[in-house]
């Protein structure tokens, strides 16, 4: 397969409020060495502000689940001796501690918020790789392949009530309206997963690319969005704050998604994580693959009769390689990365109306961009 393709993304729209000195043209979100830089510090300080409250609220579950919780984090093998694995990027809680920081509050306020907002992640991910039967998650097998599948469900299932625990037991005024919000979030979350699950089940010519785009974003930039809109609720945000940073976190997780969509296609497997074509052996309906369907022409009937259902023995190399190319025949590719620079575009045209001096949305911005070259 080939090595994973980067995007480019777009300017703030035209046509939107110019406060401050917010940059236009390529300048809006740069890929220098010094934005790289400056995300790798900001998600390595969340997770050394996160870890403590994570490793609490993940010591205090029961034997049985508190191990395969331990395993799904990192922090032990499946023998339960210790491991010096991570725990993930830590996008999500970074998310929360940097909109606290942009409207101006103490980010350690949001820690316990922040904490409780990567439990959720977790929480899917457990789950997601049981229903999606995902074999491998950050470099190590998943723990429904360890454990089976009743224990990493409900180890899942543990992860999300302590993190409602942590925003109940949260003395911050904001801690209610946070609890609410990821509790409904929640919610998005499944309806979107049971999305994806039925989509899975048609026909992949009777998928329109409109339900996929709202499956994904249900599915990926809610829980992004959820956690701005609660960094932005601990800095005692106003309600039109709160939605433009909500709008914000939900554009740049499609983005984000677009990106992991062509990446689950044309990835390094060594970056990834996950063996190159596992999406399209599984014949996963991914927005690349939609999209290039829902194009037509000659390009996209060659892709649909190689897109039926998966062969009952393992496909070869360069079976899964001529559905590579179709795919990137039809359009699926350019298509994706031109939606992930428009959502892109958008991200930041809410982060101007939540946050309008440029300066102080930097730790967004620099998140943002790490999202958009594979950070979650």
């Amino acid at each position: 397969m080939t090595q994973t393709t980067e995007t480019r993304v777009a300017a703030v729209p035209a046509g939107s409020s110019g406060a401050g000195h917010w940059p236009e043209g390529p300048e809006a979100v740069g890929r220098d060495a010094q934005e790289a830089q400056e995300a790798a510090v900001i998600l390595a300080q969340a997770r050394a502000s996160v870890d403590p409250e994570l490793r609490r609220a993940v010591e205090a579950l029961p034997g049985s689940v508190r191990r395969v919780a331990l395993y799904h984090f990192g922090w032990e093998h499946a023998d339960g001796t210790p491991a010096a694995g991570h725990a993930g990027k830590a996008v999500r809680p970074a998310l929360v501690l940097a909109a606290a920081r942009a409207l101006g509050a103490g980010s350690e306020r949001a820690v316990r918020a922040a904490a409780a907002v990567e439990l959720t992640h977790n929480f899917t991910l457990l789950h997601d790789d049981v229903m999606d039967r995902d074999a491998t998650r950050r470099h190590r097998p998943t723990a429904w392949t360890v454990f089976g599948d009743a224990d990493a469900i409900l180890a899942g299932d543990a992860l999300q009530a302590q993190a409602q625990l942590l925003l109940a037991e949260d003395p911050h005024r904001a801690a209610p309206a946070a609890a609410a919000r990821l509790a409904s979030c929640v919610v998005e979350l499944c309806a979107g997963q049971s999305t994806d699950v039925a989509l899975e089940r048609r026909d992949p010519a009777a998928v329109t690319l409109e339900e996929t785009l709202a499956m994904a974003e249900a599915k990926t930039g809610a829980l992004l969005g959820c956690a701005c809109a609660i960094g932005g609720l601990y800095a005692g945000a106003d309600e039109e704050e709160v939605a433009a940073l909500d709008a914000f976190g939900r554009a740049a997780g499609l983005a984000f998604q677009l990106i992991d969509d062509v990446i689950g296609i044309w990835g390094d497997p060594a970056r990834t994580g996950k063996p190159a074509g596992a999406d399209l052996a599984v014949r996963k309906k991914s927005l690349p693959v939609v999209a290039a369907l829902a194009e037509g022409g000659l390009a996209g009937g060659d892709l649909a009769a190689l897109y039926g259902p998966p062969p009952p023995r393992k496909e070869s190399e360069a079976e899964l390689e001529a559905i590579v190319r179709a795919v990137e025949r039809a359009g699926g590719r350019d298509w994706a990365q031109t939606q992930a620079a428009d959502q892109m575009s958008r991200a930041m045209y809410h982060l101007q109306r939540a946050v309008p001096v440029p300066e102080a949305a930097d730790g967004l911005l620099a998140l943002a961009e790490f999202v958009t070259r594979r950070g979650c």
